[in-house]
């Protein structure tokens, strides 16, 4: 790896970008650790950064060569708030900017799409970074681990379609070769896990860990929207529900090498993952009965 500057690390309380702050300071690397109410990060020095008051871009910008851009939650169209930063960023100095879309999200496609098509207009030095869905979901605070806890239920409009599920650590590993190695990535990078599952299988992985039932039930695409849209914007709502009719169509059923390539280790698997965070977990008693 090359030796850096600083790199602004927006959103850096969240999944991705807590573990980029934490793999880029055990690297040596300095690290400016944005968020909307500056909270303390490890390895990072907390600045306060909110996408929707630009009065606190300047300062998260300061003595920065490089950013690490998380898009804004929900945000449906995202590229009215982030190029104008970007333009900005440039101006301060960034040479390199790695953005976090999805595998779900091509260039110049909806929501963040629009952004990944002016990355490369912008900065001689990007990378895109689409990642399938994360490992995560089903062992953080998401909808998913939250109805795995509370009712032993995943509830999807996938149908039997399958994900390269991808763990969060290895995105954050991929993140930090794309923002210090000393050539640029200069691409977008589609980031799986080791193998592709439904969640069938991710139901099943989980009850033989845990011991306690867990179920996958099929919603319709309508179900799905409504549901989210009961906790988000109706248009990103639709867009995700979008997300899980696509997946059973097939549209994530794959897996890369861009983990091992990048990295030069392989990707952790969803069982090892989830050994690790739900073993034990949850107590009996813990589940209330499964209903649709």
């Amino acid at each position: 790896m090359s030796t850096t500057g600083t790199t602004l690390v927006i959103g850096a309380t969240g999944t991705t970008g807590s573990r980029t702050v934490a793999q880029l300071a055990a690297a040596g690397h300095r690290v400016k650790a944005a968020g909307r109410r500056g909270a303390p990060v490890a390895g990072g020095e907390p600045v306060r950064f909110d996408w929707y008051e630009p009065a606190t871009h300047a300062a998260a910008l300061a003595g920065t060569d490089r950013v690490y851009l998380i898009p804004p939650l929900g945000d449906p169209d995202p590229a009215a708030v982030m190029l104008p930063f970007l333009r900005q960023a440039l101006q301060a100095g960034v040479r390199r900017a790695v953005l976090l879309s999805s595998s779900a999200i091509a260039m110049g496609g909806p929501a963040v799409g629009a952004v990944h098509q002016a990355l490369p207009r912008l900065f001689e030095q990007w990378a895109v970074l689409r990642p399938s869905w994360f490992m995560q979901n089903f062992t953080g605070a998401h909808t998913h681990a939250r109805s795995i806890r509370d009712e032993g239920v995943i509830r999807t409009a996938t149908e039997g379609g399958r994900v390269g599920f991808i763990d969060a650590e290895d995105i954050a590993g991929v993140a930090v070769r794309a923002l210090t190695d000393g050539q640029a990535p200069n691409t977008d990078l589609v980031l799986t896990g080791p193998e592709a599952l439904s969640h069938d299988d991710i139901a099943a992985i989980i009850t033989d860990i845990t011991g306690r039932p867990v179920v996958h039930h099929r919603l319709s695409y309508e179900q799905v929207r409504d549901r989210l849209a009961t906790q988000m914007p109706a248009e990103f709502a639709a867009l995700l529900a979008g997300m899980d009719r696509a997946i059973a169509d097939g549209a994530e059923d794959r897996i890369t090498d861009t983990v091992q390539r990048l990295t030069g280790r392989p990707p952790r698997p969803f069982r090892a993952l989830a050994e690790k965070e739900l073993q034990g977990s949850p107590r009996p008693g813990r589940y209330r009965s499964a209903t649709p």
